[in-house]
């Protein structure tokens, strides 16, 4: 007997259109069908459906606030307790729902508010895995959408019909957690050495970490096939404060205390993005900051309670009483700054963890559920990907960086539509060869952005360099820690590096790419910022000391209405940059220095906007609406962050330095 999706009586249907009267109309009780409904918004983000402000709520009251983000024209239609009191069970959405952060806060307001399918032409990974994992049911198969509304009953076999099996029995089973006690209780590790025997296919370097990390379970194959779910060991675990409490509720109320912990000792707690939240406009202004501060508690006091290690990005009246000891910084930077390694696989609930895929590990985000059934199982759940081969040919030019080439990636037609996600990107080629480690974290860090599970670069000379001179560790680059020859990818999309020149996004989309000199009006610059776990490594600040640097000496300072916030990723970039003389540098020009943390990326610092009229060029990695503040932002290089915070306005530095030309 197959169990029945119950909903009495026709469904109440919410579909996200770009009208924003369309939207009004249906929460005020209009019906239309599909065809009346107007275009249905593409790509809608994370951030649109939870917005940073309510991130502090881990419980039934997220209930209120779904969808309180999402944009139809230039307005926000959809107010707090609306989906609720409208009565919605299911909301209808166009191609690449739930894009960008990894928060599983989403599905769960969304869950919370009444709705029980979400119905979308696509999904990004992360979303629907964090919808799977608590019961919120999710289709692509839009001719559900008529059926609903003729009140049809529709079953749970035809709302998994498709999925990998894996996926389909966790939503059968109610969610991971319950999954996972009736499932991985002491699985044991695959044979991980079979890619090494005489008859083995040619595999992806992603394909051999994977097969070394591989559980047995009663429910997963131990030959994967592409597209099939299974359960690896992670060297590492990580969590952040905006899930930790999340994951502390949910587990607690299903176990009770005290849980029992697999391998605690390679868990790592960061609170790493609530540093600034008290000059935080978007905090402040809400009225939330003793929430964050409840939150951040509840974090350290679940760590504590299980001798779990933790790292926290001290205030700044703290860091000027710290005596050098105190190391942090944003998470997923920290992680390959001390513990990734070649090899290894890292998850952490953030959708940035493929940063320490550029020492040739594979790294990806998680949501809160899989990190808690992690925590207590010590398993995590993957969906076998395909591989797409990414050759950086060609030397970039002077003047053009990592940030730049993926900003070209991100503009190209077929990863506009969608061609890279879910799945690994790994960066070949003569390019990639000549990165070092901290830009080619760039590339593998926005993989999140290109839609990917994550990046991978083989590990080399420079992989063994990096750890030999950051860390003081001598890791062996092993024979096997390469793809082998006649691999397996679903395509290969080759860029000539060489052939490119600075790039820009313009506002609302990483993927709103395009040329800087092909911009021919140049929008005023109010806010330039530089850090970010993209663009606050070593070499970041490298860029923007160069470019300042070139600016003091000809008695350049920042113009009247532009400020520049220049922020840390992690404490260890702070000292380089002190022992390096570039603090005075930084101080020279006017700009302002932040601690190590997350910050304006993530609405949650000095550097936001606080009115719609301000434009922002950012070395940041996201520009969706209402992500840095409510004014629009640019995505650029850090070298060109630092010419138009100089301008005033958009240029490179190139175009900079023609301007002052002798």
């Amino acid at each position: 007997m197959t169990a029945a999706f119950v909903i009495d009586g026709p469904a109440r249907l919410l579909f996200l259109a770009r009208d924003p009267a369309c939207v009004a109309a249906q929460l005020a009780g209009a019906a239309p069908d599909l065809s009346q409904a107007t275009a249905l918004r593409d790509d809608i983000s994370t951030d649109e459906i939870t917005p940073v402000p309510i991130l502090t709520h881990f419980d039934e009251k997220l209930g209120r606030y779904p969808y309180t983000g999402f944009r139809a024209g230039d307005t926000l239609p959809i107010g707090s307790d609306a989906v609720r009191q409208a009565g919605i069970d299911v909301v209808v959405a166009g191609k690449r729902y739930g894009k960008g952060s990894s928060r599983e806060h989403s599905p769960m307001a969304e869950k919370s508010a009444g709705v029980r399918l979400v119905i979308a032409e696509s999904f990004e990974r992360i979303y629907r895995q964090n919808a799977d994992n608590i019961g919120l049911y999710t289709s692509t198969d839009m001719g559900l959408v008529a059926r609903l509304q003729r009140g049809e009953r529709i079953t749970v076999d035809e709302i998994v019909a498709g999925r990998d099996a894996l996926a389909a029995a966790i939503v059968k089973a109610g969610g991971l957690l319950a999954f996972g006690q009736s499932q991985l209780r002491d699985v044991a590790p695959v044979d991980g050495g079979q890619d090494a025997a005489p008859d083995t296919p040619p595999r992806t370097l992603f394909e051999k970490i994977i097969l070394r990390h591989l559980l047995r379970t009663p429910v997963t194959a131990t030959e994967p096939a592409l597209g099939t779910g299974v359960f690896i060991r992670a060297d590492w675990r990580f969590i952040h404060e905006y899930y930790t409490g999340m994951a502390a509720h949910m587990l607690h109320a299903r176990f009770g205390r005290p849980l029992r912990m697999v391998d605690a000792g390679r868990i790592v707690v960061f609170e790493d993005h609530t540093s600034y939240v008290e000059e935080s406009p978007n905090h402040v202004r809400a009225g939330i900051v003793p929430n964050v501060r409840a939150m951040c508690q509840a974090q350290r006091d679940f760590a504590g309670a299980y001798g779990l290690r933790q790292h926290r990005t001290l205030t700044e009246a703290e860091a000027a009483r710290d005596a050098g000891g105190n190391v942090a910084g944003i998470s997923h930077a920290m992680m390959a700054e001390h513990y990734a390694l070649p090899g290894q696989v890292v998850v952490g609930t953030d959708s940035h963890t493929p940063h320490s895929g550029a020492l040739g590990c594979v790294a990806f985000g998680v949501g809160t559920t899989d990190m808690a059934n992690a925590f207590v199982t010590g398993a995590v759940r993957l969906t076998m990907p395909a591989s797409l081969r990414i050759d950086l040919a060609g030397a970039p030019p002077p003047g053009v960086t990592a940030k730049d080439i993926v900003l070209h990636l991100l503009a190209l037609p077929e990863i506009r539509a969608g061609a890279g996600v879910g799945k690994v990107f790994e960066f070949t080629g003569e390019a990639v060869a000549g990165l070092s480690i901290d830009e080619r974290a760039t590339l593998t860090n926005m993989t999140a952005e290109l839609g990917g599970l994550t990046g991978i670069v083989a590990p080399d000379a420079e992989t063994a360099r990096f750890l030999r001179e950051r860390r003081g560790v001598d890791a062996g680059i092993e024979p096997w820690m390469r793809s082998d020859p006649g691999a397996s990818y679903s395509a290969t999309v080759r860029v000539d590096c060489a052939a490119l020149s600075p790039m820009v996004a313009a506002p609302g989309d990483p993927g709103n790419g395009a040329a800087l000199s092909s911009i021919r009006v140049r929008p005023r610059i109010d806010i330039a910022y530089g850090g970010s776990c993209t663009a606050g490594k070593r070499e970041d600040f490298d860029h923007y000391h160069q470019v300042l640097a070139w600016a003091v000496a000809r008695g350049l300072t920042l113009p009247a209405g532009v400020t520049l916030y220049l922020q840390y990723g992690t404490t260890a970039v702070r000292d380089y940059c002190v022992a390096q003389g570039y603090d005075q540098t930084f101080a020279a020009v006017g700009a302002r220095i932040l601690q190590p943390s997350c910050g304006a990326c993530a609405n949650c610092g000095p550097g936001s906007s606080t009115d719609a009229s301000q434009v922002t060029i950012s070395a940041i990695n996201r520009n969706f609406p209402g992500r840095s503040g409510p004014g629009s932002v640019w995505l650029a290089s850090p070298p060109t962050v630092m010419a138009s915070a100089l301008a005033g306005e958009l240029v490179s530095f190139a175009e900079l330095q023609a301007r002052h030309a002798p």
